[in-house]
């Protein structure tokens, strides 16, 4: 099995996971198929596409753990106040 089919499958999981309301298991699972999808752009010598999903899976760490500590916003509506 390849990377690429092992982090699509994990995209699933995760999707199926958001969709029953369970965020904090969806992103972790989300961030495993990004580990997947980087070794696999690292095989193909594709270095920029690499660095581009380290990027990305950065910001979904921290946006984890911003989650985590309860400092994120719930609704998606921002209310001056």
């Amino acid at each position: 099995m390849s990377f690429a089919i092992f982090g699509g499958l994990l995209l699933n999981i995760g999707a199926y996971l958001t969709y029953k309301g369970k965020i904090y298991q969806a992103v972790i699972v989300y961030l495993f198929a990004d580990i997947c999808w980087i070794v696999m752009a690292v095989q193909k010598d594709d270095l920029i596409g690499a660095g581009f999903i380290v990027v990305g899976t950065i910001f979904g760490f921290l946006a984890y753990l911003k989650m985590k500590e309860g400092a994120m916003s719930k609704n998606l509506q921002e209310v001056d106040e």
